[in-house]
C-alpha cells in the first residue's frame, strides 16, 4: 500500500508541476536576462531585383519522412492537465491545417498516469502531420527503458521520439532527477533498440558541437538546438521552489547557455547531413529563415505561440492562433522574397545572411 500512495502521491505532483509550469510561462517574465538568441545580431542582404514571383515561392519541405508545407515545428511544451490537453489540440489543429511538425510536451504525466494519455492525444487532429513523442532522457536512469520509451510513441502515435536533455532545470527543480551519469550509453541502446526515429533536444540552454558529436556517434536522428536566449527554466523554477538558496541561484544563470545561433552552428558543423531543428528565442517568419539559412532543416516556435493557444493572448479570438501561424508563413515566405530565394533549398545555400553591421549600405 505504501508504494501504491507513493505512485499516487508521484503522479498528482507531476501533474501539478505542469499546470505550475504553463501558468508561469504564462504569466511571469521567464526569459533569458543578459543572452539572447543571436538572431538580432544577423541581417539578410536585401536584393532588389529577386527576378521571381512571390507567389512561387515555395515553402515545402519534410521531416521524419513525412511532407511539410513549411519548415516549422510547434515546439514541445506541455501536457498532462486538462488545460494542457486544450492547449495540444488548438496546437495540433493549428500545426494541421498549416503543415507544420509537432511535438508534444513532456509524456511522464501519461507514463506514470495513463488517464492523462489523453492530453497528448492529438492524431485526430492532427492526421497527417510528423508527432513527436517526448520523455526526459534523465528518466532512463530511474526506471524507463526502451519498453517505456515505446509506449510513449504508441501513446502518441508519434512518428518519433524527442529525449529532452534539461539538466539545469532539475539542478533548480524543487523535485529534480540530477543523475545524468552514463546516459549516452542508454541513449545509444534506445537509438538501436526503438522502431522509430529518436532525436534529442534541449530545453532552452543550447548543445555546443563536442555535445552533437556525441549524441550522433551514439545513432541519433535530429538535434533540436533549444538555444538559449528564449525561455529560461531555471527562471521558470524560481517561482515554483519555496527554496530560498535554490531561487536566490536562479540569478545567477539567467544568461546561462550557448546562444541558438551558436548552437545551429555548432550542430550542423558536426554533420551535414542530420536533421537539425532551430528553437530558442525565434518570434518571427524572419528568424526562421535567418535559423534555416544558418543551416537548421526546421524552426521550432515555443513559447511564443502559447499565449494564442491559451486563449491569453491580447485581443484573443478563435482563430488567433491560425492568425499567428499565418503571420510567421508571410515573414518566413516575404524574407524569401527579399532575397531572391525561391525554395528552402535556396534558403539553405543562401550568401546574403551577414552580420549586422556588415552590408548595411548595400
Amino acid at each position: 500500500m505504501t508504494e501504491e500512495r507513493n505512485s499516487h502521491h508521484e503522479e498528482a505532483a507531476t501533474a501539478k508541476r505542469k499546470g505550475e509550469h504553463i501558468r508561469i510561462c504564462l504569466e511571469e517574465d521567464v526569459a533569458s536576462v543578459g543572452i539572447a538568441s543571436g538572431f538580432e545580431h544577423l541581417r539578410f542582404r536585401h536584393n532588389a531585383l529577386p527576378e521571381l514571383s512571390l507567389g512561387r515561392i515555395d515553402l515545402s519541405s519534410a521531416f521524419l519522412g513525412k511532407p511539410l508545407k513549411a519548415p516549422l515545428l510547434v515546439s514541445s511544451m506541455t501536457g498532462g492537465t486538462d488545460q494542457a490537453e486544450r492547449i495540444n489540440r488548438k496546437l495540433a489543429e493549428a500545426a494541421e491545417a498549416h503543415g507544420w511538425a509537432m511535438g508534444l510536451g513532456s509524456m511522464r504525466a501519461a507514463i506514470e498516469d495513463e488517464a492523462l494519455a489523453a492530453t497528448f492525444r492529438v492524431r485526430a487532429e492532427a492526421p497527417t502531420i510528423p508527432i513527436l513523442a517526448n520523455l526526459g532522457a534523465v528518466q532512463l536512469n530511474y526506471g524507463y527503458g526502451v519498453d517505456t520509451c515505446r509506449r510513449a510513441v504508441e501513446l502518441a502515435e508519434a512518428d518519433g521520439l524527442v529525449l529532452h536533455l534539461n539538466s539545469m532545470q532539475e539542478v533548480f527543480q524543487p523535485e529534480g532527477d540530477t543523475n545524468f551519469g552514463g546516459l549516452l550509453e542508454r541513449i545509444a541502446e534506445l537509438c538501436r533498440e526503438l522502431q522509430v526515429p529518436v532525436g534529442v533536444k534541449e530545453v532552452g540552454w543550447g548543445i555546443d558541437g563536442d555535445t552533437a558529436r556525441r549524441l550522433l556517434d551514439a545513432g541519433v536522428s535530429f538535434i533540436d538546438v533549444a538555444g538559449a536566449g528564449g525561455t529560461s527554466w531555471s527562471q521558470v523554477e524560481k517561482f515554483r521552489t519555496s527554496d530560498p538558496i535554490r531561487r536566490a541561484a536562479t540569478a545567477a544563470f539567467a544568461d546561462w547557455g550557448i546562444s541558438t545561433v551558436q548552437s545551429i552552428r555548432e550542430v550542423r558543423e558536426q554533420s551535414s547531413s542530420v536533421s537539425v531543428i532551430a528553437s530558442g528565442g525565434l518570434h518571427s517568419g524572419v528568424d526562421a529563415a535567418k535559423a534555416i539559412a544558418l543551416g537548421a532543416d526546421l524552426a521550432g516556435f515555443g513559447r511564443a505561440l502559447l499565449p494564442s493557444a491559451a486563449g491569453r493572448s491580447a485581443g484573443a479570438t478563435a482563430d488567433g492562433l491560425l492568425s499567428q501561424f499565418e503571420r510567421i508563413e508571410f515573414e518566413l515566405r516575404a524574407a524569401m522574397f527579399g532575397i531572391g530565394a525561391a525554395t528552402i533549398a535556396d534558403l539553405k545555400r543562401t550568401t546574403r545572411l551577414v552580420s549586422s553591421g556588415r552590408g548595411d549600405q548595400q
